[in-house]
């Protein structure tokens, strides 16, 4: 069977590892490249760099990474859909809920195979916990924490932390949990002289009870990437920065105290750090992606997936600038 041809449409940052990516799995040929802007870092090693997704799409692929800035990501994946053409598109789906439901509607009347770039669910800390937590060992879920935070980076433009940043801890708190969000608040900041904020604090609810809070910034001298679930029989911590996923059991302490023994509580019990492998999370979500391209059995992350995360975005947003909570379920 002849591998499959892949384009790629954005040469920056992340194109340069989705690149790297695309020539080491097996089963995909890279086979063309473009970007209007030319090829800062070299990614294309010997193709042409075409100008934009059009001259792309001639080359005859099977299916295109689109890593070009947000902005660009309905009017690029629309063009995409209209060749017949399969994509993965880089987090977050579309500027807009309105261009992402264009995009889901272009992908799906099509019968395309259409995923989004939110490589978080492919860290391996997340993929343990996620099935940990489906194998009952916390028990009922409480809540979710997530700390997402840094200095800003340059190449970041046309969205705000929410969109950029925050749209990871929606998605990956939904896919841990395997709950829908259904209110949201938050407020933001706008410190660094930009259009678009660049600190949010959020608290959330999700299906099943269970709450959620999101701190994201810019704004922070050192990096932090913490995912936090608290349950009926402890707390899960996931440092997708390290890839490492410890458990703090809750220990069960007898109370000869008539008083104190009629409340319910927790104690500090053992504390487990689980020795997984970890592969690299972008190489596992081209291999699922090549793997649902193929019509094989594959996790990703689906448009509809995809575009109800940039409405929870949206949320946030909306909450922040109008002081209230603000009404998401599906």
């Amino acid at each position: 069977m002849a591998n499959l041809r892949a384009g790629l449409v954005g040469l920056g940052m992340m194109g340069r590892h989705h690149a790297r990516n695309l020539r080491a799995i097996d089963g995909v040929d890279l086979v063309a490249v473009a970007d209007a802007q030319g090829d800062p870092h070299g990614v294309a090693d010997g193709l042409p760099v075409l100008p934009d997704v059009h001259a792309l799409l001639a080359q005859g692929l099977d299916y295109v990474v689109v890593a070009a800035p947000t902005m660009f990501h309905e009017e690029i994946g629309v063009a995409i859909a209209e060749a017949g053409v399969h994509a993965l598109i880089e987090k977050p789906l579309a500027k807009t809920v309105e261009g992402a439901r264009l995009l889901v509607e272009a992908f799906g009347q099509r019968g395309l195979v259409g995923a989004v770039g939110h490589i978080e669910r492919y860290n391996p800390a997340l993929q343990q916990l996620r099935r940990r937590l489906e194998a009952g060992e916390l028990g009922d879920v409480y809540q979710v924490i997530t700390r997402r935070q840094g200095p800003f980076p340059a190449r970041i433009a046309d969205v705000g932390v929410v969109k950029d940043l925050a749209s990871h801890d929606i998605d990956l708190t939904a896919w841990v949990t395997q709950r829908d969000y259904e209110w949201v608040a938050a407020r933001s900041v706008f410190k660094a002289g930009r259009e678009y904020e660049d600190m949010v604090s959020a608290t959330c609810t999700l299906s099943g009870g269970v709450i959620s809070n999101h701190l994201v910034n810019w704004l922070t001298p050192s990096k932090e990437r913490v995912t936090i679930v608290t349950g009926e029989k402890g707390m899960f911590v996931a440092d997708t920065l390290t890839a490492d996923l410890t458990f703090y059991a809750n220990a069960s302490v007898e109370q000869t105290w008539d008083d104190i023994a009629r409340f319910r509580g927790v104690a500090e019990g053992n504390v487990t750090r689980f020795a997984i492998p970890k592969p690299e999370p972008l190489r596992t979500e081209h291999e699922h992606f090549r793997d649902a391209v193929l019509g094989k059995e594959a996790d990703i992350v689906t448009l509809t997936q995809g575009a109800q995360v940039v409405r929870v975005c949206e949320a946030m947003i909306e909450s922040a600038r109008t002081n209230t909570f603000v009404d998401v379920r599906p």
